[in-house]
């Protein structure tokens, strides 16, 4: 047996003794209210922490395993299988705090932020999108001023995931309008329970509110809570993005499994025959296996890359593109084979377990961390090489832009 399949045994091993308290099967039949799963989930992840399992790809110096890429891959894969309480620390782990371990100021206070939220102790969120400013992230309008030595901060975020929840966030607002818009951004961490700050959840249509409205109300920022050069800040937004758009995505595009499609087509029939004999079926099948083999491939170099310090490339467009436009028609191919059962829908169903929860959500993930038509542009500018799309804005100082 080699060293990952050891790691993974161990770590199947511990998840299974945890399961009977943690795991999805356990929790449902609790009927747990949001924040009495969430209390669960900080538990789970303050013993994942002293199990040895949190961080594991993270170098030991700021509070993480030292181990390699592949060990982390391993644990998730079958941690996934368990459905436990982790969803509200994803995009915490996710984004913000590998953008803070490498652009935050104060070491040691760094150190002291990664370990608890890899306990979940604490939970970052992401605050990027606006009612003006969403595929075109530049075009933001909240805005940060020079305030003795430190600034002041108003404006408006929306679509942020558990800001509702959450102690600190990372964000990108505009520090100089005089010059082009991609040019006066600038990155910081900011103080979710800060004076000024105000979250106001939106309840979307499966039933839940996980997004948010966040408004600041001249909010104070020190500028050691700057992350990046000012006027640097849409080179740091991008890194958050390739970043995103790796994490944020799996070769599932973040819906079921492919083996659950095929569970799914061994137990309906077309034309009174299993539905896994149907030739249409078996291709699709085939063609979401060979798909996802290449985008695994993908996400196993970029964690390469990441773990070697390393920005990751312009493929993470490519995996979240295909990976997610993927999912939704899987989604819509397995509704269509349960025919009438697919009207039956569970506004409490997991995403990556259920696929009229899968197929209903997919829109937003094709929308989140990029949408298809900037991805497209990506692509053809940075992977083929193309020429970028006409910009009449380009070279325009953004307060010259007109509204």
């Amino acid at each position: 047996m080699s060293e990952i399949e050891t790691y993974r045994a161990q770590a199947r091993a511990w998840l299974e003794s945890v399961a009977p308290k943690y795991a999805r099967a356990a929790r449902g039949k609790l009927k747990l209210s949001v924040e009495e799963d969430l209390a669960l989930g900080r538990e789970y992840m303050a013993a994942k922490h002293d199990a040895g399992y949190a961080g594991i790809n993270w170098p030991t110096e700021i509070g993480g395993q030292g181990l390699s890429n592949m060990h982390k891959i391993a644990f998730d894969a079958e941690e996934m299988q368990f459905g436990m309480p982790n969803g509200y620390f994803g995009i915490s782990l996710g984004m913000p705090i590998p953008i803070l371990i490498h652009y935050g100021q104060d070491r040691a206070w760094v150190k002291e932020r990664v370990v608890k939220a890899l306990r979940g102790e604490e939970i970052w969120c992401q605050l990027f999108s606006e009612p003006s400013g969403g595929s075109d992230l530049a075009a933001l309008r909240t805005k940060a001023e020079p305030d003795g030595n430190g600034w002041r901060m108003t404006g408006q975020k929306i679509w942020t995931s558990w800001a509702q929840y959450c102690d600190y966030g990372v964000i990108v607002v505009r520090t100089d309008p005089t010059v082009e818009k991609h040019k006066g951004l600038t990155y910081f961490w900011v103080d979710m329970k800060a004076e000024g700050v105000e979250v106001r959840p939106i309840k979307l249509a499966g039933g839940d509110s996980h997004v948010n409205e966040v408004f600041f109300d001249a909010v104070r920022l020190e500028d050691s809570q700057r992350m990046g050069e000012v006027g640097g800040g849409f080179g740091v937004a991008l890194h958050t993005l390739m970043i995103e758009r790796y994490i944020a995505t799996d070769s599932a595009g973040f819906g079921p499994h492919l083996d659950l499609f095929v569970d799914t087509a061994k137990n309906l029939t077309i034309n009174g025959k299993p539905a896994i004999k149907d030739g249409r079926i078996r291709s699709a099948i085939a063609r979401n296996h060979a798909m996802r083999a290449g985008l695994d491939s993908i996400t196993k170099r970029a964690f390469a890359m990441m773990q070697a310090g390393m920005q990751p490339g312009p493929e993470g467009s490519l995996q979240k593109l295909v990976a997610v436009r993927s999912r939704q028609k899987l989604s819509e191919l397995a509704l269509d084979l349960q025919g009438n059962q697919a009207f039956d829908f569970d506004p409490h169903a997991y995403v990556k377990e259920d696929w009229g929860t899968s197929w209903l959500n997919a829109p937003t993930g094709r929308i989140a961390g990029g949408s298809d038509e900037v991805l497209l542009n990506t692509i053809a500018e940075k992977v083929l090489g193309l020429p970028q799309d006409h910009r009449p804005d380009k070279g325009v100082p953004f307060n010259a832009i007109p509204a």
